[in-house]
């Protein structure tokens, strides 16, 4: 009688697992959160990806309309990255809208060149 009761309460048993948010604790169905993977960071050393509501989404204010990403390559060789808000980027010359818009593209011909051999043809 004890062996059957284990049969039938093993086969109402179910594995129930619930998807927890990083930032808040809550608990929700997969359908409500997404993934923030953290790419860079002074805390870490390498992404990270974290679990969070959509409705906590908010706490992150996206700025990446309003940011320049620059490349800086020094006389040395060396590269790095920096972001820089739009507002701060057009402040380093009078008219940087037109600078841009006239500056050579980093692949292909320099602005105004045609092609040619330069003898007319």
């Amino acid at each position: 009688m004890t062996e059957h009761r284990n049969t039938e309460w093993s086969r109402k048993m179910a594995i129930v697992s619930q998807k927890v948010s990083d930032l808040s604790g809550k608990q929700g169905t997969d359908k409500q959160f997404a993934a923030v993977v953290v790419r860079q960071h002074p805390d870490i050393d390498q992404p990270k990806a974290l679990d969070v509501l959509v409705t906590e989404l908010g706490a992150f204010k996206d700025i990446s309309e309003d940011l320049v990403i620059i490349e800086i390559t020094t006389p040395d060789g060396k590269k790095r990255d920096a972001y820089v808000p739009l507002e701060e980027f057009n402040k380093a010359a009078t008219d940087m809208p037109q600078i841009l818009k006239d500056a050579r593209g980093t692949r292909g011909r320099v602005p105004g060149t045609k092609v040619g051999n330069g003898n007319g043809s």
